[in-house]
C-alpha cells in the first residue's frame, strides 16, 4: 500500500473520532448546565482544554477590546444573544470555536472536513457507503444553516455529530475488508479514542470540581457521571458497577479490556492492528512504533487501578498521552514519512 494512502485512511478515522468526541463533550456540558447551573463556572474552559487548544481559544475570543478579533467576536455574540438567550456568551464563544471556527484545527467543522478530503484522495480504497456517511456528515455540519440549528437546538446539533461518528465507524466495520486499509482506519481510530478518554478523564474532573470539600456530595457524583457520558461510558458503566466511584471508574475507562473505548481496550486492539499490518509476531517488534505501542500495552495490562491514583492520576494519564503522542509520531516516521 502507498504510504499516502495508508495516510489519508489513518488521519481519516484520527478527524471523524476527533469531531465525535468533541461533540459529545460539549452535550454533556450542556446537560451539566440543567443539572448543577451553580457549579457550572470554567465548566466550558474545561471542554476547550480537552482538545489542547484554550490558548488559542483565549487568543481569539478573549482578546482585550480594541484587537480586530475581539471586535468581530463580539459581534458574533450580538448576533447569538437575539438567537439564543439561554447560554452565557462564554458558552456561545465556544460552541462557535469547537463546531464551526475553521481556523481552529480540531473544530468539528475543520475535522469533518479534513476527513473528507482524505477520503475523497482514496475512494477507491474504502466502501461507497463510507464515502456517503461521511459525505453527509461534511454537509450537515457545513451548511449555511448549521450555526443557526446548532444554537437553535444545542443538545440535537450535538446528539447528532455523535451519532454520524458513530455511523461512520459502524459502515466501515461492516463493508471494509479486514485488510492493510481497514488497519490503518482502525490504528487511527483507536489511537484517537485513547488519546481522548485519557484527556477527558485528566481534565474535566479535576478542573470541573469547586473543591476537596465537594468530593463524595452529590456535586462529585455528577461530575464523574459527566465524565462516563463524555466517553460514551455511562450505561456500560452502570451495568458493570452500578454505584459511581472514583477507582471503578478509573478502572473502566482506563484498564478495562472489553470495554472498547477505554484507553487498554484501545491501545491492545491497535497494537493488534498494527501487527496485522506488519506480520511482526507478538512479543517482538520491527519499527519503533510496534515497540512504543507493546510497552504501552504492556504497562496497561500490568497497572492496577488503586496503585494508579495512589501514584498521582494526573501523572499517570499525562505519562499515558505522552507515549499515545510518542507512538503517533513513529507511526508518522514508519510507515507515512517515506
Amino acid at each position: 500500500m502507498l504510504s499516502r494512502v495508508a495516510e489519508s485512511l489513518y488521519w481519516m478515522s484520527r478527524c471523524v473520532e476527533r469531531a465525535a468526541s468533541v461533540g459529545r463533550c460539549v452535550d454533556v456540558n450542556l446537560h451539566l448546565l440543567l443539572d448543577v447551573p451553580d457549579l457550572f463556572e470554567g465548566q466550558w474552559d474545561a471542554v476547550v482544554k480537552i482538545t489542547g487548544d484554550i490558548e488559542a481559544f483565549n487568543r481569539r475570543y478573549r482578546a482585550p477590546a480594541g484587537e480586530p478579533d475581539a471586535a468581530r467576536f463580539r459581534a458574533f455574540d450580538k448576533l447569538v444573544d437575539t438567537m439564543l438567550g439561554e447560554l452565557d456568551a462564554d458558552a456561545q464563544n465556544v460552541i462557535q470555536f469547537l463546531a464551526f471556527d475553521r481556523s481552529n484545527p480540531n473544530s468539528i467543522a475543520s475535522c469533518v472536513a479534513a476527513a473528507r478530503e482524505n477520503a475523497r484522495s482514496i475512494r477507491e480504497i474504502i466502501s461507497s457507503e463510507a464515502w456517503e456517511e461521511l459525505n453527509v456528515f461534511y454537509l450537515d455540519v457545513t451548511a449555511p444553516d448549521a450555526r443557526q440549528r446548532a444554537l437553535a437546538n444545542p443538545a440535537a446539533f450535538f446528539r447528532g455529530v455523535r451519532r454520524a461518528g458513530h455511523a461512520i465507524t459502524g459502515v466501515m466495520i461492516e463493508t471494509m475488508p479486514r485488510g492493510e486499509a481497514w488497519h490503518f482506519a482502525r490504528v487511527g481510530r483507536l489511537l484517537e479514542r485513547a488519546d481522548q478518554t485519557t484527556r477527558i478523564l485528566d481534565l474535566k474532573y479535576f478542573l470541573l470540581l469547586p473543591g476537596v470539600g465537594h468530593v463524595g456530595t452529590a456535586a462529585d457524583d455528577i461530575h464523574w457521571m459527566a465524565i462516563l457520558r463524555s466517553a460514551g461510558a455511562f450505561a456500560m458503566y452502570r451495568k458493570v458497577y452500578g454505584r459511581v466511584s472514583a477507582d471503578r471508574i478509573v478502572r473502566f475507562l482506563v484498564l478495562d479490556a472489553q470495554f472498547p473505548r477505554s484507553v487498554r481496550y484501545c491501545v491492545n486492539n491497535a497494537e493488534s492492528s498494527l501487527r496485522a499490518i506488519t506480520g511482526t509476531p507478538r512479543k517482538s517488534f520491527r519499527n519503533p512504533a510496534e515497540r512504543r505501542l507493546g510497552r504501552l500495552a504492556s504497562e496497561l495490562d500490568y497497572t492496577d487501578a488503586q496503585e494508579a491514583i495512589a501514584g498521582g492520576l494526573h501523572q499517570f494519564l499525562d505519562g499515558t498521552q505522552a507515549k499515545l503522542n510518542e507512538t503517533g509520531d513513529s507511526i508518522f516516521e514508519t510507515f507515512f514519512a517515506a
